[in-house]
């Protein structure tokens, strides 16, 4: 078993994958925290002899521990905003630590980053900030708009092989589709996209593991050559 794990760490990602199933269909928050919490174990796993010598990986454990905490508070946040409130802050920690990885593997992407934080300004302009009437919410929310921002222009701007750094964009983009589909269902009323909420989301964690998996195999293979 370890051998084939050895071979093919990609299997790993199906512990993820199948509780992704569990929690989507409403088994509860264990099933929910354990798809961020695996991913976690995973990657301790396979990063174990080189964790001294990887220290942006420790971004992306703070990324998905705090991914944890957050969903904790939206699951249980009922019609507190100060629950959300404290949600969404923890988001943004999660955002801040897949930006510090980034960061320690290139640089933020001006252009894109631009055209994006204008969008989501726009965004939270014109159907956010009407209707929020709770002025913690508020900033809340427009932090984590612009820390959202500026993780993806991050990721877009890394110097890691196109693979992994693609990978690891779209678990980030992933991310903030999601809770994109979050704030108008929350703020605006629309609901039609609700069924992509928890699918988006998993599918995030496994996106940025697959590329961080992908970047240890590559690594491996040079120090063997």
């Amino acid at each position: 078993m370890k051998n084939t794990i050895t071979k093919y760490p990609y299997l790993l990602l199906i512990v993820p994958l199948v509780l992704a199933y569990f929690a989507n269909n409403s088994y509860g928050f264990v099933f929910k925290a354990g798809v961020p919490g695996s991913c976690i174990i995973i990657l301790a796993f396979l990063y174990r002899k080189v964790l001294k010598t990887t220290p942006d990986i420790w971004y992306v454990f703070g990324a998905f521990f705090f991914s944890i905490a957050g969903d904790w508070f939206l699951s249980n946040k009922g019609d507190s905003f100060s629950m959300f409130s404290v949600g969404i802050g923890l988001y943004l920690i999660a955002h801040i630590g897949y930006m510090g990885f980034a960061l320690m593997n290139g640089r933020i992407h001006k252009i894109f980053t631009f055209i994006i934080l204008s969008g989501y300004l726009l965004f939270f302009y014109f159907l956010l900030f009407p209707a929020i009437d709770d002025t913690i919410l508020m900033i809340a929310t427009l932090l984590y708009s612009l820390i959202s921002c500026f993780s993806i222009g991050a990721a877009a701007g890394m110097k890691l092989k196109p693979f992994v750094k693609w990978a690891y964009f779209l678990g980030v983009a992933l991310v903030l589709f999601s809770d994109t589909i979050i704030a108008f269902y929350e703020f605006v009323g629309y609901r039609e996209l609700n069924f992509l909420i928890l699918p988006t989301y998993y599918a995030a964690h496994m996106a940025v593991t697959l590329a961080l998996i992908k970047r240890r195999i590559d690594t491996k293979l040079r120090t063997a050559n």
